[in-house]
């Protein structure tokens, strides 16, 4: 009779077991956060100003390692591949964790399937930037010049699928314009090439120009969002200067290996909402011209999955066929 008794309270502690551990789970040594793009980039900063905010909760440091290259996909596929133990996360984008499946041929990795989502961190908004001697004042101005010699112009993006590139093909479609696409492996060379007059133009994110625009090394002519931006109130938006059904904003999330623990996911997922949460790491990120909307894994997934619906539509409107 006793020894049932013992069994039996047993069995009533079992379940409070698996909470106490997720609790309790630790880092090993440092965590490394692989961003898929070059040093200094938007995707770059935010993913540092988390990962020094997280380093004290989870008692190691979380180190960025920028590995760029293939649009995201190298960087990306190096942490599907990692081992599921929360050692090794990444901060990726609609790019890496969406695009990249339908707009290359072998990405090397699934964007669902190989990850398990840690956060949603919010959206980068999309501006129109031209070199400081293009003649436009305006984004009618571009499309004037757009049209009047087809192809001629050329614009910069991070990379083959990037919102950026996604989203000027669309413009391009909307617009009956042709101009001539300059991929870059992140947000740091193309700036560089803008400033220093070597393309005409881009529709990056804002916080990858923001600081040139405000500089007076570049210059905005149309914000692809559906109002003005409180960093720039004197740039108009697209649809303000009669451009419709070209807006596009590119999202951004942390993400670890699938398989990995569910109780070291929840460990690292609730770190890192706290971090998005408070309100001095959101006016770091706010400062950039990221708006930061933070999403727990299970308001994140079907967030994905319809935004992933969009970006397919964006690059079917657009006409750009799937693995180009």
């Amino acid at each position: 009779m006793i020894k049932r008794r013992l069994f039996s309270a047993g069995l009533l502690a079992a379940p409070f077991a698996k909470p106490a551990f997720a609790q309790t789970w630790q880092p090993s040594g440092p965590i490394k956060m692989v961003v898929a793009y070059p040093a200094g980039g938007p995707t770059d900063v935010i993913a540092r100003i988390v990962a020094a905010d997280i380093s004290g909760p989870l008692g190691q440091q979380v180190v960025v390692e920028n590995i760029s290259g293939g649009a995201g996909a190298i960087g990306t596929r190096n942490v599907a591949k990692a081992k599921p133990d929360g050692q090794t996360i990444t901060f990726g984008n609609n790019q890496t964790h969406g695009n990249n499946m339908f707009m290359l041929k072998e990405p090397g990795y699934d964007a669902v399937k190989d990850f398990a989502p840690l956060a949603g961190a919010g959206a980068f908004e999309h501006v129109f930037v031209v070199r400081n001697d293009l003649p436009a004042k305006n984004i009618q101005d571009v499309i004037a010049l757009a049209k009047a010699k087809p192809g001629e112009l050329n614009y910069g993006s991070t990379g083959i699928g990037s919102g950026s590139h996604l989203s000027t093909e669309l413009f391009m479609a909307r617009t009956g314009t042709k101009m001539t696409h300059v991929p870059y492996r992140g947000a740091p060379p193309l700036v560089q090439d803008l400033v220093g007059g070597r393309i005409d133009l881009s529709n990056s994110t804002l916080p990858s120009v923001l600081a040139q625009i405000k500089a007076g090394q570049i210059r905005a002519v149309a914000l692809g969002s559906p109002k003005r931006n409180p960093h720039l109130p004197e740039v108009a938006t697209l649809e303000e200067q009669v451009v419709k059904g070209a807006n596009a904003a590119s999202w951004a999330a942390f993400f670890a290996p699938a398989g990995t623990p569910q109780p070291i996911l929840d460990r690292l997922s609730a770190e890192i909402l706290k971090s998005l949460n408070k309100p001095e790491t959101v006016e770091k990120i706010d400062k950039l011209g990221f708006t930061v909307e933070p999403r727990d894994p299970a308001q994140f997934k079907p967030y994905q999955a319809q935004e992933i619906a969009t970006w397919v539509q964006i690059a079917k409107d657009a006409g750009i066929q799937p693995g180009e």
